[in-house]
């Protein structure tokens, strides 16, 4: 757990620095389709790969020992979890992100069936249904082929559980439910949650913008 937290970490200041959270970017689909592919810092990168790859050799080593062991497939679901979010949002892969999307998923499964009450867990799938149902149906039914499903209502639903009882991935649960719920056109929703991370993170600046850019949208 200790290097995918470090790799998180990682990840999260590039997203600060290139200001990829910014909620703008994901309400309306034809503006993440043409978002563009950014340029990450190198060595960061590097970073971020390797204390990917130190996590993984640890989770592997454990459950070769134990294959129900706790930490071990939380580790391997964040792990494939960030390597899903760095294709997508940094690099512009898609078809990369949605590979790791699935064996994050595939993980967090394994976890869930361990540790029913691993509420981080859910974040994975969340995600992902979430993603894929807000999909046109042809390529939903593309996706279905390769063994990949997505429902709206089902990814909140997960994303809400993780929000509510998480113990390390609520406040991501949150940022992404509340870029869900504009994209739903659930503004109240939106703003309670941005509420309520302004409120617990006050030295975080993200979220008075976002606040900021809902009224305003909210009054036109």
């Amino acid at each position: 757990m200790g290097p995918a937290s470090e790799a998180a970490g990682i990840l999260f200041s590039e997203f600060d620095r290139l200001g990829v959270l910014e909620a703008q970017f994901y309400v309306e689909d034809s503006v993440f389709a043409a978002r563009k592919k950014y340029e990450a810092d190198p060595g960061q990168r590097v970073r971020f790969d390797r204390q990917l790859s130190r996590a993984e050799d640890l989770a592997k080593s454990r459950l070769s020992r134990d294959s129900r062991d706790r930490d071990a497939l939380l580790a391997m679901t964040l792990a494939a979890g960030l390597r899903s979010d760095y294709a997508a949002l940094i690099e512009k892969r898609n078809l990369a992100s949605l590979h790791y999307a699935k064996e994050a998923t595939a993980w967090a499964q394994q976890l869930l069936a361990a540790d029913p009450g691993c509420y981080d867990a859910h974040l994975a799938g969340g995600i992902s249904r979430y993603i894929i149902g807000s999909m046109a149906a042809p390529v939903r039914w593309f996706l279905r082929l390769g063994g990949v499903s997505g429902d709206k209502a089902d990814g909140i639903a997960e994303l809400q559980k993780t929000a509510a009882k998480g113990q390390l991935l609520a406040p991501f649960a949150r940022i992404l439910l509340a870029i869900a719920y504009v994209r739903e056109k659930d503004l109240p929703h939106a703003r309670e949650l941005l509420l309520g991370l302004q409120r617990d993170f006050p030295n975080n600046a993200l979220f008075g913008r976002e606040l900021a850019r809902l009224d305003k949208s909210g009054k036109r």
